[in-house]
């Protein structure tokens, strides 16, 4: 029942930008986390960027200072802006809900979107 809708992938040059978008939708009544995942060609997945309810965030060390994540709760929707960025940014990225909950009789779940390309030239 709960989607993950993202949007802004694309090519860009290195050096520039992007702003990625993810919006939950749903009977939803409570996100635990969103964040941002992201996967190579040939890699591992691994956490980007992530965003709790009351506001901490995580960034993984190679987009410190680069990429920041905001997150509007109102909306269930999660961005990261992705600033300065470099060819080994290539990656397929993720949006994640962690703790999304849809009944309050039930236990939380995990969604994950379907992924958005981001490809920077060199």
């Amino acid at each position: 029942q709960v989607q993950l809708v993202e949007s802004g992938g694309g090519l860009v040059q290195a050096g520039g930008s992007l702003r990625l978008s993810c919006a939950a939708s749903g009977n939803i009544i409570s996100i635990n986390n969103m964040g941002w995942y992201r996967q190579g060609p040939g890699k591992q997945r691994e956490l980007v960027a992530l965003k709790t309810t009351d506001g901490r965030t995580n960034y993984v060390d190679s987009v410190k200072g680069r990429f920041t994540i905001s997150r509007d709760n109102a909306k269930n929707t999660v961005y990261l802006q992705m600033n300065s960025l470099k060819p080994e940014d290539t990656a397929v990225y993720y949006c994640n809900a962690e703790g999304v909950r849809t009944d309050w009789r039930s236990q939380r779940k995990d969604y994950w979107g379907q992924g958005t390309q981001v490809t920077v030239s060199s």
